[in-house]
């Protein structure tokens, strides 16, 4: 089968991967499936992968084929397989999760001590087929598998995010935004659909400011044009945004947090690549939490699936051809894919 491999770590994006035929995987456990992937979204996570980012997070054996956000139609499954059959269409959990340890037990999959992530430390969908398991498929109903791709990590790192923070907005409160694009798009429609509270989209991009103005957002700030500060204080009449999710993770927006997040309020980093570097004053005289967000649990994943198929979150994608895929790589680079990018095999 063809497949997209990671042979070494490069800053390089024009040629980071290499297509390739490799062997089709085959299934060594009675729980796995092998599942022929229609849609694998690219991730910004991707990107950082190439650039030898995770290689002290996760134990990586290169060659590796990438690709964490997949979908597909399951073509095999294992002897003691009951949940999804050959011809079903599935969306894929990135990890492989076994279910047995005390996280899975107590529910938090996405801590399991035995999981496997596809397209981090074990081979991805960037293929034409993908070996995973069981427990990491959940069954599509009604939408296409090459459009709710990315939900697999985007959407539900997203979902996982907001669902923590709508458990303490209440009407009259605000909710800041940073970053609407792959990740904050989804984000966003979200909050709305789940939270009575007022959105504030803070992004440097007209197109993305006015993506999210068509998604609900009650306010807009082009962070280029505005100091983000004094529009957050002005719009919120100086009390703060309540909870404050950051899909751009940059020293810039993690800074911000003393001067824009409400007395006990969240400042959630999802996006990552910058730090944070503010004095422990800040946080006691303010006390605000930084909250970290990795993906998300199963179940989380089901609740997202049920809300695209309920009509309330909506992706903004775009397409491409296997053969692409450093392309791909290389516009994501440069910021210029508007929503999440979508590799149909």
């Amino acid at each position: 089968m063809r497949a997209a491999r990671l042979h070494e770590y490069t800053d390089d994006m024009n040629d980071a991967l290499t297509v390739e035929e490799v062997e089709r995987p085959e299934i060594e456990a009675s729980d796995q499936i092998v599942v022929e992937v229609e849609g694998a979204g690219w991730c910004q996570t991707d990107n950082h992968i190439i650039e030898g980012m995770w290689e002290s997070y996760a134990d990586q054996d290169l060659p590796m084929t990438l690709g964490h956000e997949n979908a597909g139609t399951v073509v095999e499954v294992g002897e003691e397989v009951t949940t999804v059959d050959v011809g079903d269409a599935v969306l894929c959990h990135p990890l492989r999760t076994c279910g047995k340890c005390r996280s899975c037990r107590l529910g938090n999959d996405m801590y399991c001590e035995n999981a496997a992530f596809s397209g981090l430390d074990t081979d991805g969908g960037f293929a034409e087929y993908l070996l995973t398991s069981e427990r990491a498929a959940i069954k599509l109903d009604t939408v296409d598998p090459v459009d709710i791709a990315p939900h697999a990590d985007a959407g539900i790192t997203a979902y996982h995010a907001t669902k923590k923070a709508v458990d303490v907005l209440v009407p009259g409160e605000y909710c800041v935004l940073f970053g609407i694009g792959g990740l904050g798009h989804i984000g966003l429609q979200a909050v709305e659909a789940m939270s009575a509270a007022q959105t504030i989209a803070v992004d440097v991009k007209d197109d993305a400011l006015a993506l999210a103005d068509r998604l609900g957002a009650d306010y807009t700030v082009n962070s280029a044009d505005e100091d983000v500060t004094d529009a957050i204080v002005g719009i919120t009449d100086g009390a703060g945004a309540r909870e404050v999710l950051d899909f751009v993770g940059a020293d810039v927006t993690t800074d911000l947090a003393p001067e824009i997040v409400s007395p006990g309020g969240d400042h959630h980093i999802i996006g990552y690549g910058g730090h944070i570097h503010r004095p422990a004053q800040d946080l006691v005289d303010g006390e605000f939490d930084y909250r970290g967000n990795l993906v998300g649990t199963y179940t989380e994943l089901q609740e997202l699936v049920a809300l695209v198929e309920q009509g309330e979150i909506h992706l903004t994608t775009s397409e491409y051809g296997l053969d692409e895929i450093n392309e791909v790589a290389e516009r994501l680079e440069h910021n210029e894919i508007e929503g999440r990018a979508v590799i149909r095999l």
